[in-house]
């Protein structure tokens, strides 16, 4: 897999029974506070391995550091990478570091897969119950924090979020045999279902009013605090989607807000569904699921 499909990472086949999957990803701070800005991105990055069924194993660091940065930051945002690295049982070999006006960090990670146990976008089969592993809302919350006006009890919960692998919610995916998912992260909830909806050649149904969102988004959506990306996956995408006529532009927009470190969003076979959501509570993984894969074309929206 590589650039011939949308999916969230590539793979080199190594033998029948084993493959490669390497993946990229860094951005400018979402957060003020080095630390917690390190292992947002360290788990934004691990995240498309656990998306493509795999498991992270190897990474490298990649930094844009500005020449006035005091360096207790900088160890700050490589030490909160390194930790969450560690935890995912990854090991930092190395990286790359550049001078830019404005710091950006991420990583480079290689995980393995069994060939046979790959997740891609085009695996989504009519009857598949949709289930969502983080709640959205992210891209809202963090905006008012750079607007200085989100609540101090909304940012901690964002970053909680934000922060958390999807070590757990990938490994249940390949326990049940998942085929067809991704991860929601900056073409947002809407951007990147459609993405399925269009490789697998289904439509897919959501019930809004099942879909989770952090506790503050709702109320900066309210009051229009939008990341400009979020208007952007309204352009690319709006044009697949029906909307329910009592969902009002906020929550039309929540859909599309863009989202750091955001779940995974894979489809489940019905009749393994409730052996999943079992396992998920063993796990201590939070699940939802948000809507059903049905025959045709696009994404339709429920209240």
């Amino acid at each position: 897999m590589g650039l011939s499909s949308p999916d969230d990472a590539a793979v080199w086949r190594l033998s029948d029974e084993q493959a490669i999957v390497v993946t990229t990803d860094f951005f400018t701070p979402v957060v003020d506070t080095p630390y917690e800005y390190g292992a947002i991105a360290a788990a934004n990055s691990l995240s498309d391995v656990y998306a493509m069924g795999g498991k992270p194993f190897l990474a490298l660091n990649i930094a844009a550091l500005p020449d006035h940065l005091p360096a207790e930051i900088s160890s700050e945002i490589l030490r909160g990478g390194a930790e969450k690295s560690r935890e995912a049982g990854v090991v930092i070999a190395g990286g790359h570091t550049v001078k830019d006006k404005e710091p950006k960090y991420g990583l480079v990670v290689i995980g393995f897969v069994y060939p046979q146990k790959i997740i891609n976008k085009n695996g989504l089969k009519p009857g598949d119950q949709l289930v969502l592993t983080k709640p959205l809302g992210g891209g809202v919350t963090t905006t008012a924090l750079k607007q200085e006006k989100a609540e101090e009890a909304h940012v901690a919960e964002a970053i909680e979020w934000m922060s958390r692998l999807n070590r757990e919610a990938g490994q249940l995916a390949v326990e049940f045999d998942v085929r067809g998912g991704t991860d929601i992260t900056g073409f947002g909830f809407l951007g990147h279902a459609s993405e399925m909806a269009e490789s697998s050649g289904v439509a897919l149904h959501f019930d809004y009013s099942k879909i989770p969102l952090l506790s503050g988004a709702r109320g900066y959506a309210e009051r229009g605090i939008f990341p400009g990306g979020a208007f952007d996956n309204k352009g690319f995408c709006e044009s697949l989607v029906t909307f329910d006529e009592a969902l009002d532009e906020p929550a039309q927009m929540l859909l599309f807000d863009p989202q750091t470190s955001g779940g995974l969003l894979f489809g489940v076979p019905s009749e393994k569904l409730e052996a999943f959501l079992k396992r998920a509570e063993e796990l201590g993984q939070p699940v939802w699921v948000v809507g059903n894969v049905q025959e045709g074309k696009g994404i339709q929206v429920r209240s």
